[in-house]
């Protein structure tokens, strides 16, 4: 922060850090042995829109990405928007390499755009043998995973779970230190 900033009061947004993102497609391998969590073929990328011109042209060029990233890989991607007025792109695919690697591609695209500071998050959904699900949320700003792993029914997580996993997952993720920002996504369109 510059003297300016502080002496006006702004606060500068932390740029979105990308790279660690795919730590997830090594880590797979740990999430399915140790706790039996195989991907969903789901994630989605949660964030910020803006009216702009400047937004314009990086959605158009996120579009050609997104067409490129279904010939080349089969990802299919959906926008939608949540309750809370947050933009959603869903993808769908077999392969969480690809999954992951679409997400980068989005995040870097609108980071060249100077839009990183409108990412927010990126869900990875897994599910058990049971088909109970558990998420890995990537959280742009921190460069760090942390698990959300909701109960069915009323809004409540599996906290002993979620601990389980970030014990395990702490070797192979950069995991977000400070559980008060382990955030739940309620309802995020990725189940």
């Amino acid at each position: 922060m510059s003297w300016l900033d502080a002496l006006f009061g702004r606060a500068r947004v932390p740029k979105s850090r990308l790279e660690q993102l795919f730590a997830l497609t090594t880590a797979q391998v740990t999430l399915e042995t140790s706790f039996g969590l195989r991907p969903s073929g789901r994630a989605g990328l949660v964030f910020r829109a803006v009216e702009s011109s400047f937004f314009e042209t990086a959605e158009q060029e996120l579009a050609e990405l997104l067409q490129l990233a279904r010939q080349e890989t089969g990802t299919t991607v959906s926008r939608q928007r949540d309750r809370y007025g947050y933009e959603w792109l869903v993808l769908e695919d077999e392969q969480l390499e690809d999954l992951v690697a679409t997400a980068h591609q989005v995040g870097q695209t609108l980071q060249d755009h100077g839009f990183g500071d409108r990412l927010l998050a990126a869900v990875f959904g897994f599910k058990d043998a049971d088909g109970l699900p558990a998420y890995w949320i990537y959280n742009y700003k921190r460069a760090s995973f942390y698990p959300f792993a909701p109960l069915a029914g009323e809004q409540r997580r599996n906290n002993p779970l979620e601990l389980r996993l970030a014990a395990v997952m702490r070797r192979e993720l950069p995991l977000e230190p400070d559980q008060a920002r382990w955030y739940p996504l309620w309802g995020a369109p990725v189940e």
